[in-house]
């Protein structure tokens, strides 16, 4: 597809993962003009293999690229197993028994990103979206404090521009211009790094949970084991930053963890570690979580990784990115309409995305916290006596809720209050609890209920349409999805705050 010329386009994508790929394509649907530009020749290599169900069964199902899914014939997972906790025997978290992801979408997919990107960029451009790669975004627009356009060089290596009404920083956790935004706030408590590689033919887990991702702690951090299709298996250890400085190369640094984790040692015995072409490589990769003091500022929305990022474990990671892509999309098309205003339609996708990534932070801290073992790795990553409990600024971001207004502190002290037995009450495999009392079962069956509320949801938009309950709004005044998820309405017909803008 050729370029547009300036001021033709309503958005410009920067980066063609799945949250850029997502927004741009829900964008495109309702008629709008949107150029994605993406610095890699082709969908290239990344980590983040591991799926869950409402990406697969949710928004790819309303993206349209289920059938392309199917096709690629990626290995199914139905959940994890896990060697963490009071113990050294592994147990298994399952969709089907989390009270959310009821059958017959209890399964998601283990996938190589390159293949899995194409397909959502290939729909994309399927879809009307001008994707263009080789292309690099350089420098923003700014105009009397609003972004309008990008600078970038295209594939020849000319610079050019573009304009638009509304640019999405979607260029993960290089945050190309999350500066103008606001500022990056780092957690304490999830400070990680991990090293990875690849292997061929290394032992699965045995069936009916050979597809499912293994994690497993050990003194000094934890590892996953990935199995991906034509017998090749990602496998890396998370361990905290300090560990990683030093004179240790990434294979060292590698072989070190490996040693010191014999459940995964024992799997890759009689393997081959691939060391050719994009697998072939040992990579270190920064997983800190952090949180932008801003995801929006006028003319420009941060999705993905480029807003926040969480950690590795419990396959977060494109989740949220397609679900901030769908978060934007929707406060885009109500704009692009001429409904409601910018500081309306941005506030619901702001307080959407933290809520989403605030309920995951605290289903991962509660499941750190359960793992028992006396090592300067585990002990900083406890709820009582963690720095994160002084970490202000990092909290209020992520307890934002607009109808609490400056009542963050308390918030934060209710927060650390109860994240001692919700560990306990949501992974009783991990404790070692071996007959559940029925009012346990009821409760573990309600906090999951109430994390995983907007992924069943997600999926209902997928079933049943328009048919599907009537949202309640997140906060009041708050806007709720229309029928067709694309779109915020007001919550009730006396809202008069979703109205035209001329």
């Amino acid at each position: 597809m050729l370029h547009r010329p300036d001021h033709e386009y309503d958005v410009i994508v920067v980066g063609g993962g799945p949250g850029g790929a997502t927004c741009a394509t829900f964008v495109a649907m309702q008629g709008h003009r949107v150029l994605l530009l993406e610095k890699s020749p082709v969908p290239s290599f990344k980590i983040g293999e591991s799926l869950l169900p409402v990406t697969i069964h949710g928004i790819c199902a309303m993206l349209g690229v289920g059938d392309a899914l199917k096709r690629a014939s990626f290995v199914k997972k139905t959940g994890g197993r896990f060697i963490w906790g009071h113990g050294r025997e592994p147990w298994d978290f399952l969709f089907s028994n989390a009270g959310t992801f009821a059958s017959p979408t209890s399964y998601a997919y283990e996938v190589e990103r390159e293949e899995f990107d194409a397909i959502l960029l290939n729909n994309a451009r399927d879809k009307g979206v001008d994707v263009q790669f080789g292309h690099t975004a350089l420098k923003l627009i700014e105009e009397n404090g609003r972004a309008r356009g990008v600078l970038y060089s295209d594939a020849h290596g000319a610079n050019r521009s573009a304009r638009a009404r509304y640019i999405v920083d979607a260029s993960g956790q290089a945050g190309r211009f999350g500066k103008f935004a606001g500022e990056r706030i780092y957690s304490d408590f999830f400070r990680n790094m991990s090293v990875f590689r690849y292997y061929r033919g290394a032992a699965r887990l045995p069936e009916p949970v050979s597809g499912n991702v293994l994690s497993v702690a050990f003194s000094n951090g934890w590892f996953w084991y990935i199995p991906l299709r034509n017998g090749l298996t990602s496998v890396g250890a998370v361990f905290d930053q300090e560990q990683g400085r030093g004179s240790r190369g990434p294979d060292d640094l590698f072989e070190h963890f490996l040693k010191q984790c014999p459940e995964i040692e024992v799997l890759l015995g009689g393997s081959e570690r691939v060391v050719e072409g994009p697998y072939g490589e040992t990579r270190v990769c920064r997983d800190f979580s952090y949180t932008s003091s801003a995801f929006y500022r006028e003319g420009l929305v941060l999705v993905g990784d480029a807003a926040c990022f969480l950690d590795p474990l419990f396959s977060s990671g494109v989740h949220l990115s397609t679900y901030s892509g769908l978060l934007a999309a929707r406060s885009i098309n109500t704009r692009l309409r001429g409904l409601s205003d910018d500081t309306k339609c941005f506030l619901e996708y702001e307080a959407r995305y933290r809520r989403e990534f605030a309920l995951f932070y605290d289903f991962l801290v509660a499941f750190y916290d359960v793992h028992k073992e006396k090592s300067e790795f585990w002990s900083r990553r406890k709820v009582f006596g963690s720095s994160e409990e002084h970490n202000i600024f990092y909290m209020d971001l992520l307890n934002a809720d607009p109808e609490q207004g400056n009542n963050a502190a308390a918030q934060r002290a209710e927060f650390w209050a109860t994240r001692t037995q919700l560990g306990a009450t949501l992974f009783p495999q991990a404790v070692g609890t071996m007959q559940e009392t029925e009012t346990a079962k009821r409760e573990r069956s309600r906090l999951l209920a109430a994390l995983f509320a907007e992924l069943t949801r997600l999926q209902l938009q997928t079933m049943l349409g328009d048919k599907r309950p009537v949202e309640t709004p997140l906060y009041e005044g708050g806007l709720i999805p229309s029928p067709d998820g694309l779109h915020w309405q007001p919550s009730n017909e006396e809202d008069e705050g979703l109205v035209a803008v001329i």
